[in-house]
């Protein structure tokens, strides 16, 4: 059973249109529950928000039978205070269950104290949001915004795009570590296998798991020699030539055992199927890891960028160089923003194997699809190309693209006016915006899979939104506040 609010209130319980906060305080959690109560308060907006939250139901799930879940409210409440925060799941099991205003926006009385949230539940129910329940309710919130903020019906929106690197919580990949994960895994996962169907074949599994693990260390701290002397220097290749084979005969023959394990075991029972699976899985990753290795170490050869993978839990990781001063590299995906005049985020793309000049139409299109006022943007020289010019020149009706190399003459005058030139300033508000969401979030995603990437994106646009909103109403507050007491004041003088 699931409701998106339960309208039932409990005694002594709080209504959220009624819970005071104070409106000095600086920190993130009043800004965003400022902005929820409003949501909530709001009955137009609370029905357009309803109607979104219902798509967290799975289309197979009756949401008035069955046991009681958590309501869809309560779900939007924790999921975005997570990200605003940029807390883990145990730190917000924590606060859900400890912090007495977010407990009373989430609908808990004096005679509902003692309600726990576990760990698990925050987990299972968070992890129901999608992309497009995101976009929904974000679209909501940046009209709300809009509106709270004071932006006219006919005032257009003037964007502002850029890309920047989520990194994906993976540690950093060489060949030798990324064997090491494949084969601690079918390790252990066939470990497990054997004790479920009654096999003894791995009964020895922990001394070959660290025999695998004496043999990675070793490789793994072996250096080249620095030394001028040409046969020191062969004579330490020669070793770690060595020590890389000892690793890889090792690797294989685990390899192969575990095959002929998987493939004496013959069993109806689903689960050992997709145990089996699963092993195959980090067998063949194991193989191909062995082969690299092979090819690098033992024959020289260069092992092109498209073969390489960067982590075999996180296979949407990529490899990512921007340029920047001090960084190598970043591991993660980049994603790419659109931010308005007023600060918020319209739209965002997560751009899996993109570059920023394959992106630039298809995100300006999107954009307009959900905000149709929007009708000027800036970029920076990433997303040139002579297509894209010409394409979003169509799309917009001003578009501020500055070109790659040399300019011809029109080009020059086009970008020495004055008018590009106070676009260009302004388009670096757009990197306040990205490191405010790296902060609140967008810096590393803990979150597992290309889907729990998307989501954890998705709700940290969406809580930087509602976020700047609440910051936006809390001004509003304070200083109708101030007004009112200084009234008084006056009043109190006069009187006296």
């Amino acid at each position: 059973m699931r409701k998106i609010i339960d309208d039932q209130m409990q005694i002594g319980e709080v209504s959220i249109a009624d819970i005071k906060f104070d409106l000095q305080s600086r920190d993130e959690i009043p800004k965003l529950l400022i902005r929820l109560q409003a949501i909530y308060c709001n009955s137009e907006r609370r029905a357009a928000v309803a109607e979104v939250l219902r798509g967290l139901v799975p289309p197979n799930v009756d949401p008035n039978n069955g046991r009681k879940g958590m309501t869809l409210w309560r779900i939007l409440v924790l999921g975005t205070v997570r990200l605003c925060c940029n807390w883990d799941f145990d730190k917000l099991t924590e606060i859900a269950n400890e912090h007495r205003t977010l407990r009373l926006m989430l609908g808990h009385g004096p005679l509902d104290q003692d309600y726990r949230y576990a760990l698990q539940t925050l987990k299972d129910n968070v992890s129901l949001f999608t992309p497009e329940v995101h976009d929904r309710i974000n679209r909501i919130v940046v009209d709300y915004g809009h509106e709270v903020i004071g932006k006219r019906p006919d005032e257009e929106l003037r964007g502002s795009c850029d890309s920047f690197v989520l990194e994906t919580d993976v540690h950093f990949p060489t060949n030798i570590n990324l064997l090491f994960d494949a084969l601690r895994k079918t390790i252990v996962l066939i470990m497990k296998l054997c004790v479920h169907v009654g096999l003894t074949d791995w009964r020895q599994g922990l001394n070959k798991f660290k025999k695998a693990k004496r043999y990675f260390l070793r490789v793994q701290n072996m250096k080249r020699s620095t030394s001028k002397n040409a046969e020191k220097k062969a004579e330490r290749d020669r070793l770690i030539i060595n020590a890389h084979l000892l690793y890889l005969e090792l690797a294989t023959s685990v390899i192969n055992k575990a095959k002929a394990t998987i493939a004496s075991i013959a069993s109806p029972d689903i689960l050992v199927y997709v145990k089996m699976v699963e092993i195959q899985k980090y067998i063949l990753d194991a193989e191909r890891q062995i082969d690299q290795i092979r090819r690098r170490v033992v024959e020289g050869e260069t092992i092109p960028h498209h073969e390489k993978v960067f982590s075999l839990f996180e296979e949407h990781t990529e490899w990512i160089q921007k340029g920047k001063f001090g960084i190598v590299a970043e591991l993660g995906l980049k994603v790419c923003v659109v931010k308005d005049q007023y600060g918020f985020i319209l739209h965002h793309r997560v751009m899996e194997h993109e570059t920023d000049n394959a992106v630039a139409v298809p995100i300006v299109i999107e954009t307009k699809e959900r905000f149709p006022s929007f009708n000027s943007c800036s970029f920076d020289k990433g997303f040139h190309s002579q297509d894209n010019q010409e394409k979003l020149a169509i799309e917009l009706d001003r578009v501020i693209l500055p070109r790659k190399g040399k300019l011809s003459a029109i080009n020059r005058e086009i970008e020495s006016s004055e008018d590009f030139k106070e676009a260009r300033r302004k388009h670096a508000a757009v990197e306040s915006s990205i490191n405010a969401l790296e902060n609140h979030g967008l810096d590393r995603c803990p979150d597992h899979g290309i889907d729990g990437f998307k989501r954890y994106v998705g709700l940290a646009i969406l809580a930087r939104n509602i976020q700047i909103v609440g910051h936006i109403i809390q001004q509003k507050q304070l200083k109708s506040e101030q007004r009112r007491k200084r009234r008084e004041k006056r009043t109190g003088r006069l009187a006296a």
